[in-house]
């Protein structure tokens, strides 16, 4: 039997703080430091690269929180690739973990912890080897472009251990996660520069990069086309943000009472979105890993998950994980069977690898009815008029959690493959993401203020 909790102590880590509650401006200190060590750190580049075979990927990018060509292009891939890995094996019985118990959450926790140092180095090798982010290949047979190779895999397992450092950081002693936050700041930097930069596109120097700069080009120079194809992406962004920020407040709330306080009670939200923003995550990242090593095994001669045409997706596997550009051909008139049938899958995919992800992280991260009942009791509150049972909690519960976990995640495919379907400025994924998590962190701060300002409010709460 493998101690994976013996194997974890050797690896670097972020304690927790000394104290139960950290003040807000530590929190909101320490998120503000992540936040901009992760922005320089995504401008150092990678030492040795002679060939990024990968910047064309800048959706993805965003997606798996990286910088392709810097010293963090691995991103949040290891990560989410590790978590993905090992919500499938616990969920199919495979580890024989009980993640409802302390001990069985504490050994997953480690096992996962290992599993991201090995998604690490196995990603940076292949990276490398695969010719993502290589050397210069003028060097191809000497010991230097060998050197390169190594010096290059270093520097992407070193940048991809900030990542996980930074994320436990902000995990630990600022609001949110990392994971979140350095895909909100990446989604927020890339819908301002599509939507506003004035500068030329480097594929098309006659129009700029910014939607709104293009809009009005086109409408001077009388271009129907061009001009729809700009709005349809502005208002499929505005739709995505509105629709998200509805949806976050809508929720179910169960009546509770303070068992030794009679007159005193609150109640239990249970949001729409019940596991937030982790389904779409996990198959967001999924299909990007699917793309990323579709283009690393054409490069490396064997194109197993299909091929591209320069940056379009063609054939195979890679053709049909990827969102069509529809906008463009309906405004054209182009649509034929071909789209539409990507259309269906690339939906389906979303929708079904959503609800299925849903499902997992339900069953894994202590958020079923038998857990949420279980902490409902341990804080002293219990449903009025009902005894202070487990199974009778439990049981009401069981009438929304299901219903949600499967509704929510559905939900939350369907509305980020509507914003990729639309041409929206960024990702659908992303600005959906985005949402939430900026919801999510709003929703912490506001709490942590509230603390700060009534230190009365604490007591209540804990």
């Amino acid at each position: 039997m493998v101690n994976w909790e013996a194997i974890t102590k050797y690896f670097p880590e972020i304690k927790k703080p000394e104290v139960s509650k950290l003040s807000f401006n530590t929190k909101l200190m320490w998120t503000g430091i992540i936040l901009l060590l992760y922005f320089i750190l995504s401008y150092v580049p990678l030492l040795g690269l002679g060939q990024n075979a990968l910047q064309q990927f800048e959706y993805l990018a965003i997606i798996l929180g990286a910088s392709f060509g810097s010293i963090i292009s691995l991103g949040i891939g290891p990560i989410v690739t590790a978590s993905i890995v090992l919500q499938l094996m616990s969920g199919s019985g495979m580890l024989g973990l009980d993640t409802t118990t302390q001990a069985g959450r504490i050994k997953f926790q480690s096992i996962q912890k290992v599993a991201i140092i090995a998604f690490i180095i196995f990603e940076a090798i292949v990276y490398v080897v695969m010719g993502g982010l290589a050397p210069n290949p003028a060097l191809a047979g000497t010991g230097t472009f060998a050197m390169l190779q190594l010096a290059l895999i270093l520097q992407l397992a070193l940048g991809g251990y900030l990542i996980v450092l930074m994320d436990e950081v902000t995990s630990k002693w600022g609001f949110g996660s990392g994971v979140g936050l350095f895909i909100a700041a990446g989604v927020a930097l890339q819908i301002f520069v599509r939507a506003f930069n004035p500068l030329p596109s480097p594929q098309n120097p006659d129009v700029p990069v910014g939607a709104v700069p293009y809009l009005l080009q086109a409408l001077g120079q009388g271009e129907p086309t061009g001009a729809t194809i700009a709005i349809v992406g502005i208002v499929a962004t505005i739709a995505v943000f509105l629709v998200s920020v509805y949806a976050q407040a809508m929720k179910v709330e169960i009546p509770l009472s303070f068992g030794r306080l009679r007159g005193y009670g609150m109640r239990w939200p249970l949001k729409f979105f019940y596991t937030s923003n982790i389904p779409v995550i996990m198959i967001a990242a999924l299909l990007a890993n699917v793309q990323l090593w579709g283009r690393l095994l054409q490069n490396a001669g064997y194109p197993l998950l299909g091929t591209y045409s320069g940056t379009v997706p063609a054939t195979g596997l890679v053709k049909w994980v990827s969102s069509p550009d529809v906008v463009t051909s309906i405004v054209t008139g182009t649509v034929n069977l071909d789209v539409i049938t990507q259309i269906v899958v690339y939906l389906s995919l979303m929708v079904v690898g959503s609800v299925v992800f849903s499902i997992l992280w339900v069953q894994t991260a202590n958020m079923s009815a038998e857990s949420q009942a279980k902490q409902i009791l341990s804080s002293g509150l219990q449903i009025p008029g009902f005894r202070k049972d487990p199974r009778v909690l439990e049981s009401v519960l069981n009438r929304y959690i299901p219903g949600l976990t499967v509704m929510g995640g559905a939900a939350v495919g369907a509305l980020a493959a509507f914003a990729d379907l639309g041409g929206a400025l960024s990702r659908g994924t992303g600005i959906l993401l985005a949402v939430m998590i900026i919801h999510k962190m709003y929703e912490d701060i506001a709490k942590q203020h509230a603390m700060d300002m009534h230190p009365a409010l604490r007591k209540v709460i804990e």
